[in-house]
């Protein structure tokens, strides 16, 4: 492993890369509209994603010079397919003509990943990083200025053994293969296949850093949009596609617009998926950071298995023909969206109400949402809170680890549910959560589950 002093040597090396691809090189023009395939093409999503996940980025963490080298490397893409930068204002870097920008800085969006879990393990916990944003503009005049996202996470867990659940492995590579080098190729392969012919609304193109530290990339994004946040009409998310199997397709985030079911539905008629629909717009990915601002999403997930957070998650066994009948299923969903005349009709999720009595009816309720993937002894972090739920009411945030709930101490997923039920509804509990390294305490007033 690396010294602080020599990862921090070579991240200035990397930086000052970038800082030397800005320098003008002349004007990328946009493919004609007819270049390449017509429809995913599974031999490019495979050479991206073995490009992201090789040991020469060493998993990609946030903060690592390999998560520098995997964010230049999908700026150059969006730059190759004459994307607009979207932030090239700001690095001094002026668009040209046809809207691109000769500037890969143009496409980074930096911020400081403050992670409380590695805070809490004593790690380093401030590191800088960037999402990188690509803009392809709408062809109609009237609904250009409207914005479909399309996104997904290209950090992982690098060398550290937090949030791995192959403790045992030590400082082995994990290189994310399908979490989530998968997500990044599939929005990659997008960009180019929108690009072909651009939809009436304008598609953001992201890819976020920070994800695997509590959804932190993306909740950048939404609090400093590049583009008016109440100008996105949906956000579509992918991670971890690589491992279709038995034609079998998660999705999430059907039931958060009115439209939503018929329009997945109707683009699946000929794609076949055995669709497994999740109504809830809240989940373990960044789709969640939009859900929370109003926004309908989509996430697209093709299951756990045996490999996901640990150092066997390798290229080789990413199913490259399954990505490529994802992409092609999520480009129909997303030109349907992005040329729809109207906006979609936003639904908020609550808690189900129970419909009668049941073995778990008297389960308490406290409406977060924990992170699956969450390693042992540094606390269970939130990916999202439920609106309306006792949580939400009582403070709690996506992003929080929670280390103590009624006076119990919280370590992982198996330990806080522990400390939950020990409770009854109508009690109130002392919750204690790391935000951005610091102790915070919030008082909860628990729930029935499944009343509201």
């Amino acid at each position: 492993m690396r010294t602080p002093d020599l990862r921090r040597s070579v991240r200035l090396v990397a930086g000052a890369l970038l800082v030397a691809a800005c320098q003008p090189s002349g004007t990328p023009a946009r493919p004609a509209p007819d270049a390449g395939p017509a429809v995913a093409d599974s031999a490019a999503l495979r050479r991206d994603v073995s490009w992201l996940a090789a040991d020469a980025l060493e998993g990609r963490a946030t903060g690592s010079p390999g998560n520098d080298s995997a964010a230049l490397y999908v700026a150059r893409r969006f730059q190759a397919l004459g994307l607009e930068a979207p932030l090239a204002g700001s690095a001094g870097c002026p668009a040209s003509s046809n809207g691109a920008s000769s500037c890969l800085a143009g496409y980074a969006q930096p911020f400081t990943a403050r992670s409380a879990a590695l805070a809490h393990s004593e790690q380093p916990w401030e590191l800088p990083t960037r999402n990188v944003v690509g803009i392809l503009r709408g062809s109609d005049p009237a609904l250009r200025h409207e914005y479909v996202v399309v996104g997904a996470h290209f950090d992982h867990l690098g060398r550290g053994t937090n949030g791995a659940l192959d403790p045992g492995a030590g400082d082995a590579i994990r290189n994310g293969a399908d979490d989530n080098a998968s997500g990044t190729a599939a929005v990659l392969e997008l960009a180019r296949l929108l690009s072909r012919r651009p939809p009436a609304r304008s598609v953001v193109f992201v890819a976020f850093s920070g994800e695997e530290l509590g959804l932190l990339g993306s909740q950048h994004f939404v609090e400093h949009p590049p583009v008016p946040l109440d100008r996105v009409r949906a956000m579509l998310n992918f991670d971890m596609i690589g491992r279709l199997r038995d034609d079998r397709l998660i999705v999430y985030g059907v039931a958060s617009a009115t439209e939503l079911p018929a329009i997945v539905d109707s683009a699946n008629a000929a794609a076949g998926f055995a669709i497994s629909a999740v109504g809830d717009g809240f989940g373990p990915s960044d789709h969640s950071s939009f859900y929370g601002k109003g926004i309908p999403v989509l996430h697209f997930f093709t299951d756990l298995h045996e490999d996901y957070h640990r150092a066997t998650d390798d290229a080789p066994l990413v199913n490259a023909a399954g990505m490529a009948r994802v992409v092609d299923l999520a480009e129909r969903i997303a030109r349907e969206i992005a040329d729809r005349p109207s906006p979609l009709t936003y639904q908020r999720s609550a808690a189900p109400v129970a419909s009668g009595p049941s073995t778990n009816s008297n389960r308490v309720y406290l409406g977060t949402i924990p992170d699956m993937a969450a390693g042992e002894g540094n606390g269970l972090r939130i990916t999202g809170v439920t609106p309306g739920s006792p949580g939400d009411e009582a403070g709690l945030r996506a992003g929080d680890v929670v280390v103590e709930l009624g006076g119990k101490p919280v370590k992982d997923l198996y330990s806080y549910t522990d400390a939950l039920y020990a409770n009854e509804p109508g009690d109130v509990v002392r919750i204690v959560v790391l935000r951005g390294g610091e102790r915070v305490t919030v008082e909860a007033k628990l729930t029935a589950r499944g009343r509201r």
